[in-house]
């Protein structure tokens, strides 16, 4: 049975897989921080969003990708986590 890692490294050898793993790999980042804080606090997606004004199934969509964050949600968001919002530009 293959790993997660080495089903990737096959996968990375795909320069067009690379170029869209590279592109994603921000928002996908951003995800994982967002859903790592909010489980450490021992927030529920329900308190999460009870907490900002919107539904659970919209932290789901952010969670699972299928949402595009506006800065000013995203700091709101980010906010509601007793967290700070630091972009940067490399």
């Amino acid at each position: 049975m293959q790993t997660w890692k080495l089903v990737k490294k096959e996968l990375l050898k795909d320069k067009e897989v690379a170029r869209e793993y590279e592109r994603l790999k921000p928002r996908y980042e951003l995800i994982s921080q967002l859903i790592e804080i909010r489980t450490k606090k021992g927030m529920t997606q329900r308190e999460l969003a009870q907490k900002i004004g919107t539904r659970q199934s919209a932290i789901a969509r952010i969670e699972s990708g299928n949402a595009n964050l506006s800065f000013d949600f995203l700091q709101k968001l980010t906010a509601a986590l007793g967290s700070k919002l630091i972009v940067q530009i490399k």
